[in-house]
């Protein structure tokens, strides 16, 4: 088979490369194109160097091309995969650090919560742009893999407004489902069998199965309570197991910031977090990660490109849905997964204009939903909280609409349980007026917010949060690896 493929945001070396190897694991895929695009020349000769050394080290005929001119990768792409992070780490660090001037603590910031609805202002834009030169210059009949944050706010975008064949795609129920297998004492995760439901990253095991036998809520519970590491990691999810009867597919600490209940005071969000790893809650958590795989990529790259010139390894093909959609799509060989669609009817009590994350099946004739979901009653209305937070960030994105943007941050669960409407006010004014670089549709409004920012009597304060740690250096970082090497 002959195709091509552009990655945007292929600059996100590590996971580019992952989805690349992954993809050159289908066997008939040997002879396609890969088109890689970012912004950032130093970032593309890196990672198409890695990719080289991949080609180079199999004997492929693969081809590789690099450019920052967008369109010129998109011509004649098949498929499009995004994993964008507008702004970067300094609009991030934003998103963590004026919510926290105003008492919201957040672990990562990236799919609702002030952060997250202001990550969607930002890229909600960009994904537009993309829409249009895929309509322009793609196939016909293109496909647009979304796999940058927020999940649903993107994709919802990319659907609505975009109007583009797209999917969101996440790797949350996976390793949800990874922990549920572990802690049955399943001998592999093909044992298990789910059906996984809700929205991203608040997406709910409504079913489950162990070699056919049916595991209900009172055995989960005792499995999660008695695994030495679960137990203390996931604190949080497994109150919510309790009382929802479900488990949630995601993190401990991505879970408490889509919640009005654990993270409203300091000392309820120590009570509910650990700090064994960034994941699990700490303030910021996804953010000072970032912060040092960045820096430990740009200092050990060496290694990476050594590392690439290793045989690819089919037994080591990820988890992530990109590679098995293609050629599930190409061969008509059926691969079942949990896909970021539009609801219509596929989950009988979500709103139909809502993008669900539900279990669908993929052959030549496309990405086919299983539908007639029904979710527990208290999952759905943890989801419909957050869907119209979603859908009026959406509008809000693309109409530049700053006072449904006030609104939106205003009507998210944890803002809610924390910030009184004065403070939202004030926070969305700071936090547009510090991104105005990245929110061009909000120039209009940035003038009279800097004004009102000038005369507020609201108060602020400087605050780290609740459980924040320091970014590591590069020499702390490669202690930590020596010491645990020499443990394992």
């Amino acid at each position: 088979m002959s195709f091509k493929i552009a990655i945007i945001g292929a600059g996100s070396v590590g996971f580019t490369k992952k989805l690349f190897t992954d993809i050159l694991c289908v066997p008939e895929f040997r002879d396609i194109e890969f088109a890689l695009t970012d912004l950032s020349e130093h970032n593309l000769g890196m990672i198409k160097a890695i990719l080289d050394k991949v080609v180079e080290a199999n004997g492929l005929p693969t081809r590789v091309t690099a450019t920052t001119d967008r369109r010129k990768a998109l011509e004649g792409a098949r498929y499009i995969i995004s994993c964008v992070r507008v702004g970067g780490l300094e609009a991030y660090a934003d998103d963590i650090r004026i919510p926290l001037k105003y008492g919201i603590d957040q672990c990562v910031g990236d799919t609702i919560c002030a952060g997250g609805i202001l990550y969607g202002q930002r890229n909600i834009p960009v994904i537009l742009d993309f829409c249009k030169d895929i309509r322009e210059v793609a196939a016909t009949g293109a496909k647009f893999l979304n796999y940058a944050n927020p999940m649903a706010m993107n994709t919802w975008a990319a659907i609505e407004y975009g109007k583009v064949d797209t999917v969101g795609l996440c790797h949350g129920v996976q390793h949800g489902a990874e922990q549920i297998a572990e802690v049955l004492g399943a001998k592999s995760r093909h044992e298990l069998d789910y059906v996984c439901s809700g929205i991203n990253h608040q997406t709910w095991f409504i079913d489950l199965r162990l070699n056919g036998r049916k595991i209900g809520k009172d055995e989960l519970v005792a499995a999660f309570e008695a695994h030495p590491i679960y137990s203390q990691q996931e604190k949080l999810r497994i109150d919510v197991l309790k009382r929802f009867g479900v488990y949630s597919t995601e993190s401990n600490g991505h879970l408490s910031e889509y919640l009005p209940w654990y993270r409203k005071r300091p000392d309820e969000i120590t009570r509910w977090i650990d700090m064994s790893d960034w994941i699990h809650g700490e303030t910021g958590g996804y953010l000072r990660y970032s912060t040092e795989t960045r820096n430990w990529f740009e200092t050990e790259y060496p290694q990476f490109l050594e590392a690439a010139s290793k045989p690819i390894d089919p037994a080591k093909r990820s988890n992530e849905h990109a590679s098995h959609i293609l050629e599930a799509l190409e061969t008509n060989r059926v691969y079942r997964g949990h896909f970021n669609v539009r609801n219509d009817g596929v989950i009988a009590n979500l709103p139909q204009d809502a993008i669900i994350e539900s279990p669908g099946f993929v052959d030549r004739f496309g990405i086919n939903m299983a539908a007639g979901i029904t979710l527990p009653e208290a999952c759905a209305a943890t989801c419909i909280s957050s869907i119209n937070v979603q859908r009026m960030s959406v509008h809000a994105a693309v109409s530049g609409d700053i006072d449904l943007l006030k609104l939106a941050v205003l009507h998210d669960p944890l803002v809610g349980a924390v910030s009184t409407p004065e403070e939202v006010w004030q926070m969305v004014d700071e936090m547009v007026v510090a991104q105005a670089q990245w929110l061009p549709q909000y120039a209009h409004a940035v003038p009279a917010a800097k004004e009102r920012l000038s005369k507020s009597a609201v108060k602020t304060r400087e605050w780290t949060g609740a459980a924040r740690r320091n970014v590591r250096s590069i020499e702390e970082l490669r202690a930590e690896k020596a010491a645990l090497k020499q443990a394992g």
